[in-house]
């Protein structure tokens, strides 16, 4: 990846993307200019399917939507979806995405976290959507994906009451899958990276799909294990399991 971004720090790894949010002036505010460089990493990530790390730089993930661009914003801008239509596109990408979330995840920037198939946590860590009292609401997302992610009745309380999720409640919710100190917060974040990396990246590919599916069907199951029995590195991967267990 050589594009020069203003806004991000890209680094590409043979089996893996990590994309730092990095506007140290804004709290990594989700500006315009943000939004379009992470469009740019997706199509890339479309055309060269790989996992996705994503976190946020200088110990905060993303304080939010940049206000005063949304001041500007009117009625079309609101039809465009600009954030949504984004976060979407991050939802979809082919391969599992996690997000690495220490410090702030507000407005915006919690729901391009929510985004993500997955979420790990540093010890400061706080989610929360304080969209309403600023006379909007949530609409890139979280509206739809946190009853999904925490359950009806606390992403009520985060949507209309303004309650914030810190690490250990949103452990406790099930929002993030394990909360590490703040300095070991990549390196735990790598290592669920890894242990993904040591799957069949079609398995990941197709499970993600299925998971992901409108009104999943048994069918859908059954046509994505049909694609995965006749290839050759399930074949490998059993043959090698079997021949493990017979030297055991």
């Amino acid at each position: 990846m050589s594009t020069a971004y203003e806004t991000l720090l890209v680094k590409e790894r043979e089996d893996r993307v990590v994309v730092t949010l990095h506007r140290p002036e804004a709290r990594n505010a989700i500006s315009g200019r943000m939004i379009a460089e992470l469009h740019e990493v997706c199509a890339l990530l479309e055309a060269d399917p790989k996992l996705l790390l994503l976190t946020g730089h200088g110990g905060v993930f993303a304080g939010g939507a940049d206000i005063a661009e949304l001041l500007r914003r009117g009625r079309d801008e609101a039809l465009q979806g600009i954030n949504s239509r984004l976060f979407e596109r991050v939802r979809r990408l082919p391969m599992p995405t996690l997000a690495a979330v220490d410090g702030w995840a507000l407005g915006g920037g919690a729901e391009l976290a929510y985004a993500c198939d997955l979420r790990i946590a540093g010890p400061d860590a706080v989610f929360g959507n304080p969209e309403p009292g600023l006379g909007i609401l949530a609409a890139a997302g979280a509206c739809r994906w946190l009853p999904e992610l925490v359950g009806e009745s606390v992403a009520k309380q985060m949507l209309l009451a303004g309650r914030n999720l810190d690490a250990a409640a949103a452990l406790a919710a099930g929002l993030v899958i394990d909360v590490v100190p703040a300095e070991k917060l990549l390196d735990g974040a790598h290592a669920l990276l890894d242990r993904m990396a040591c799957s069949s990246a079609t398995a990941l590919r197709l499970t993600k799909l299925v998971v992901d599916a409108p009104g999943a069907h048994p069918v859908v199951d059954d046509l994505a294990q049909a694609v995965l029995f006749e290839g050759e590195d399930k074949k490998d991967r059993m043959t090698r399991f079997l021949e493990k267990r017979s030297r055991a």
